[in-house]
């Protein structure tokens, strides 16, 4: 496993050799691509990381989760989770210290450790991804697709902590 880069690498090279294709010629192209890409998303990722902070310090998070807490309990979602479920479509990150918080204090066997690291594993970032879609695309109608995809992270959460209960 440990040389599975340097495998990737040299079969690139070995791969652009026989092609007669630019290794370099191609990189800094990639890279000047990579850059255009980061300068056009730049403002969706401000947005939602703004929208992320102003979810948490204006105490919006603590009061969201306590209004859900008895709907999210009566189809199995643990109160712990919630925030989790929350945060998900906007933040990877955020979600992902959610999560570690999550096992800091209730424990990696727990049954909300268990949902956190489902959910974690099967939903995205919605927001995030549309960030990139948008910034690239032509067409910035999505036509539903934000509400769509949210509302199938949301059940897979659901199904998730269902999965997590059964077995």
């Amino acid at each position: 496993m440990k040389y599975f880069i340097p495998a990737v690498l040299l079969l690139t090279i070995v791969v652009s050799a026989l092609k007669r294709v630019s290794v370099y010629d191609g990189f800094i192209a990639g890279a000047k691509e990579s850059i255009k890409l980061t300068v056009s998303i730049l403002p969706y990722l401000i947005g939602i990381f703004i929208m992320c902070e102003i979810f948490y310090r204006s105490g919006l998070s603590d009061k969201v989760c306590t209004l859900l807490e008895k709907p999210f309990a009566t189809i199995g979602i643990p109160k712990e989770v919630i925030e989790l479920v929350l945060i998900r479509p906007l933040s990877g990150s955020g979600s992902l210290v959610l999560t570690e918080r999550i096992f800091s204090e209730h424990g990696v066997d727990t049954y909300a450790a268990r949902c956190a690291s489902v959910i974690s594993g099967c939903s995205d970032t919605v927001f995030y991804i549309a960030a990139i879609y948008l910034s690239k695309s032509k067409d910035k109608k999505t036509y539903g697709a934000v509400p769509i995809a949210l509302i199938a992270n949301f059940f897979g959460g659901v199904f998730a902590c269902f999965i997590c209960r059964v077995l």
